[in-house]
């Protein structure tokens, strides 16, 4: 942490003196000591900005999301305005800005809360901190806060302390290592009463204090503080988290939609790509025919950067190279890969090693940083062989024009040799000195006049190489393969870097238990910070090989997960460059468990790719807390278990996920949430044996049995969701190029979990799903919509019936290659399926798992 050099403007006065006192903003001014301007701004009816800056502190110089124009959406504000103070309410919320005393005090109400939901700190609200700020706000203790982007577990932030940066924290400890890989300050505390997010702009260094400090003079507070700079900050206000994610998002920009084939199982490994005997792409075809042999399904390949160390010494890894001995025909080698029904997605790394076949020539280009303290090109250690291994090289300068255009090239070609999506990798821009100097000579950074004076790496902030890293390799796809969508993956990420990649992990986790279950933490504040399509490495990353017990039970839950990849690089003193791999058959005796369960993952593809759809149009993350939807459970605010958000989470608004964090262990414990609303049900069914009923508000003790029914996954009662072929299959868009010969997308099913008798006061529930061609670029994308309702009536699951009603809009112009619907009962429910008039469905049988099955045609 820097030097702590305090200090704090006062004498706060309008400027200038006559403002509109009906104008639901202010502008403040300091006394010419530390001459700073202070800015309040109502931007939507529940969203503000708050700006604290001067000449010599600047707001963020490239911000890390476009700035919100005011839109208030009809509403008119009511404002009332004093000498000292501005009062304004739209609706059921409530900000005052009090300048009477040192600082200037933001408060925010939601309706008639006995306290705000935010307010600042008297008299240290916003100070000056050496080249940095340092904003301080009351600590709104035993409540939730979430977010940060990537934080260790527990979920709760509450009254810890963060590292706001990004590195490469290969084999971390997911319960203390900070920082990870994401630098994203959106901060958001939740409570029964209501939630408010504040959210910098900036792209640089700092810290988060939440709750950690105190003292006798000020109490409990929160502090922000970034390193260099002042501060542009939104405060975000609503009463549930989906409606401060959702308004984030209309900030941020709402998650990109990745290819439908993303959804599939993606398989990894270090050591396949780094072979020479057999050579690399002999091995990777010899996996292609495993996964068929076992009857795996597999969607695509991460390509680690193997396939890029050179084949002469010095053998170091040269981003957009190849290594011929490796692979002799990388062109026809991927043609050949496609055929195998398998997508492969390429490791690029935004550095160069000296000795890279490009390095002078960017070097000269002024490509690359430059060390102010030696006026030459910036140096550093940088990973290039085997692990702990380094060279001397340089990053990519992004803010340079001949660097940006340099990747967007490099991945430009990589696209027309046939490869389908990009792995930015190795993009923390974890550099040693701050002071080194970007060119700025980049056409669309749009540079605010006098900032080229500042062009050190620290004042714009490392994170924007990471963000322009992202746009560039999005571009290059964009204009390489028009139409399509792009997919990039991307291990670091801030707010702007996911405008351009789709998708996201938590880095190189350590095979454990204890890794396992503190991932779940790590999914759901990435899932309230926008990181939708966002997993783990299945079964660890660096580590000791899992054993049969914890891939199993890893891989159980990983299916019920937006991102299903198992990657690794198991260092191994016998060959550190080389490492070993896990297989999904590396364990025969639980091979068909392995198998049963990845094929389940691929039926729920229709459910997931839905809740997909729905991020993109509504924020709410696919993976949620027990709590979301839920705020008027107590339970969920007061249980600790459930607020550290390691052991159970939502998969959409249907399936409740718990799971086994301990070897040995036959039973889980999980809560039922409870939302009673009228003429709601309010219970859930184990889709495991013995396919209980129970009712919401408790917790229960569910059979888990590992090489039996798996983890525990609840429905809640009248739920529906659809699913597919157990098999990969060809994405409607694809259907012109389907070398591999994949089944057709012409199956589509729901499961529906009626209530054990008739349904509460005769009600109907309603499924909405969305469905497209998978592959299209949005501008263009077709969505359909398809409802389905049905409601119980009757005695029991023996008697009575289901009826059905289905519409099918396809107004869009998206037409879904599946013309019929099936129908699938829970287990041992005997009730015929009917029409909404009465008439009966045809009857399929049973299903393998003992569901009778009715269509609908």
């Amino acid at each position: 942490m820097p030097p702590q050099r305090e200090r704090i403007p006062s004498s706060w006065k309008l400027s200038p003196p006559q403002q509109d006192q009906n104008c639901p903003s202010l502008t403040l001014i300091s006394d010419s000591s530390l001459p700073f301007e202070f800015i309040f701004e109502t931007i939507r009816p529940n969203v503000f900005r708050t700006t604290f800056k001067s000449e010599t502190h600047p707001v963020p110089l490239y911000p890390s999301v476009p700035r919100m124009e005011t839109e208030m959406e009809g509403a008119v504000p009511t404002v009332t305005s004093t000498d000292k103070g501005k009062r304004i309410q739209i609706g059921d919320i409530t900000a005052h800005v009090d300048f009477a005393g040192e600082t200037p005090l933001v408060s925010i109400s939601i309706e008639d809360q006995r306290f705000p939901i935010f307010q600042d700190l008297p008299n240290r609200s916003y100070v000056v901190d050496g080249e940095g700020i340092a904003h301080y706000t009351r600590y709104n203790r035993q409540t939730l806060h979430v977010g940060l982007g990537e934080k260790a577990a527990p979920m709760d932030l509450s009254g810890r302390r963060f590292e706001l940066s990004a590195t490469d924290s290969f084999g971390y400890d997911v319960y203390r290592t900070d920082p990870l890989y994401k630098n994203i300050p959106l901060l958001i505390n939740a409570t029964p009463d209501g939630c408010v997010a504040t959210f910098s702009t900036s792209q640089g260094r700092g810290q988060y204090s939440v709750g950690s400090e105190m003292d006798g003079m000020h109490g409990f507070f929160k502090v922000y503080r970034h390193d260099y700079g002042g501060l542009e900050e939104y405060v975000i206000v609503g009463k549930t988290l989906e409606v401060v994610v959702r308004s984030y998002a209309d900030l941020a920009g709402y998650p990109l939609l990745v290819p439908r084939w993303a959804f599939g199982y993606i398989s990894g490994g270090m050591k396949y790509s780094m072979l020479d005997d057999p050579p690399a792409h002999e091995a990777m075809m010899e996996l292609a025919r495993r996964f068929k042999e076992f009857d795996i399904p597999c969607s695509a390949h991460q390509m680690s950067s193997g396939y890029t160390v050179s084949a002469t010494p010095p053998k170091t890894r040269n981003v957009f190279t190849w290594n011929s001995h490796r692979f002799p025909d990388p062109e026809g080698w991927i043609k050949e890969y496609h055929k195998q029904g398998i997508r492969l997605i390429a490791n690029i790394k935004p550095y160069v090693i000296s000795s890279h076949p490009a390095y002078e020539n960017l070097r000269a280009a002024g490509a690359l940083f430059t060390d102010p303290h030696t006026g030459k090109t910036a140096l550093t250690k940088l990973w290039s062989a085997g692990g702990g291994e380094s060279a001397d090289g340089s990053h990519i300068d992004f803010t340079s024009k001949s660097g940006f255009a340099w990747w967007y090239s490099g991945v430009k070609e990589l696209a027309r040799l046939g490869i389908d999506g990009m792995w930015n990798d190795n993009n923390e821009y974890t550099i040693p000195n701050d002071d080194w100097q970007c060119a700025l000579d980049l056409p669309s950074l749009a540079i605010p006049p006098g900032a080229e004076r500042r062009p050190q790496v620290g004042v714009w902030g490392r994170s924007l190489h990471t963000e322009l890293h992202g746009k560039a390799s999005h571009d290059a796809l964009v204009d390489a393969r028009p139409g399509l969508r792009p997919f990039v993956l991307t291990r670091s990420a801030t707010a702007g870097t996911m405008r351009y990649a789709a998708s996201s992990w938590s880095g190189d986790n350590v095979t454990s238990w204890a890794g396992m279950k503190g991932a779940n933490a790590l999914s759901l504040n990435a899932g309230v910070s926008l990181l939708q399509c966002y997993g783990h490495d299945i079964g660890g990353f660096e580590g000791a090989q899992p054993t049969p017990e914890l891939l199993l039970r890893w891989v159980q839950l990983g299916v019920h997960s937006p991102r299903f990849a198992i990657n690794c690089f198991k260092t191994a003193p016998a060959d550190n460059a080389v490492g070993d791999v896990i297989e999904p058959w590396m364990y025969p005796a639980i091979t068909p468990l392995v198998r049963r369960t990845i094929k389940r993952r691929y039926a729920l593809i229709p459910y997931l790719y839905a809740l997909m759809l729905e991020s993109r149009a509504a924020a709410a993350p696919p993976q949620r807390w027990t709590g979301w939807g839920y705020e008027g459970d107590p339970e969920v605010w007061a249980s600790p278990v459930l607020t550290a958000g390691e052991t159970q989470y939502w998969l959409g608004d249907a399936l409740l996920v718990g799971g086994v964090y301990e070897p040995g262990v036959a039973k889980a414990r999980v809560y039922l949430p409870t939302r009673t609303r009228e003429g709601e049900e309010d219970c859930f069914m184990n889709t495991k044996p013995p396919f209980q009923y129970l009712a919401a508000g408790q917790w229960v003790d569910i059979d888990a049995e590992w090489h039996g029914a798996g983890i525990p996954v609840l429905a809640r009662v009248g739920a529906a969701i659809p699913v597919g072929k157990d098999v990969q299959v060809l994405s409607p868009g694809d259907e012109r190029d389907n070398v591999a010969g994949l089944p057709l997308d012409d199956y589509r099913a729901v499961e529906i979990f009626p209530p054990e008798g008739r349904s509460k006061n005769g009600q109907w529930y309603t499924t909405t799903w969305r469905e497209d061609d998978g592959v299209s670029a949005e501008a263009r994308n077709k969505v359909s919509s398809y409802t389905f309702a049905y409601t119980a009536t009757g005695g029991g699951a023996t008697a009575g019936e289901i009826r059905v009603r289905f519409e099918r809009d396809e107004s869009s112009g998206f037409e879904a290659p599946w013309k019929s619907l099936v129908v699938i009962l829970p287990p041992g429910d005997g009730r015929m399926v009917v029409n909404e008039d009465g008439k009966g469905l045809a009857m399929l049988g049973a299903d393998p798992q003992g569901r009778n099955r009715f269509e609908f045609k």
